[in-house]
């Protein structure tokens, strides 16, 4: 307020030259505030995307295994084995092209598959597992629909 009507005072005298007006601008730590500011919230959006991929991982490779779970629950079905029974080469019978499930399902995480061998497994247990599994990043739930 003193400047301001400082600066009319000086600019109604003659002889003085006319002071221009100071224009509102940013400081330095304004400017620092808002770069601290963007920087975090991309930091937090970077760490969302992690999460999201981590989470579509996590869901394919869930998809994988119950598409292999049903295939074999079906193929078991169809020919009438019972849960427990061997079936000589059952991943060969249900896993490729023009079988239950058209190709062997790969592990998005870069994990790997584990069959059950030639045994149909029992009501409640996967026929295929995840080997990350163990590692808490990919945990399915075995339900006895699949």
């Amino acid at each position: 307020m003193k400047l301001a009507s400082r600066l009319r005072r000086m600019s109604s005298v003659r002889g003085y030259r006319r002071v221009k007006k100071l224009v509102p601008a940013m400081t330095l730590l304004e400017l620092t505030v808002v770069i601290v500011i963007l920087l975090s919230l991309i930091g937090l959006l970077a760490i969302g995307a992690a999460t999201w991929k981590e989470g579509s991982d996590r869901s394919v490779c869930i998809l994988n295994l119950q598409a292999v779970q049903k295939g074999v629950r079906s193929f078991s079905n169809l020919y009438g084995y019972l849960p427990g029974n061997s079936v000589s080469g059952l991943e060969s019978q249900v896993i490729g092209a023009g079988r239950f499930v058209e190709t062997m399902p790969v592990c998005p995480s870069e994990g790997s598959y584990a069959s059950g061998g030639d045994v149909i497994p029992q009501m409640g247990s996967l026929y295929f597992n995840c080997s990350l599994a163990s590692s808490g990043e990919h945990e399915p739930v075995v339900t006895e629909d699949w």
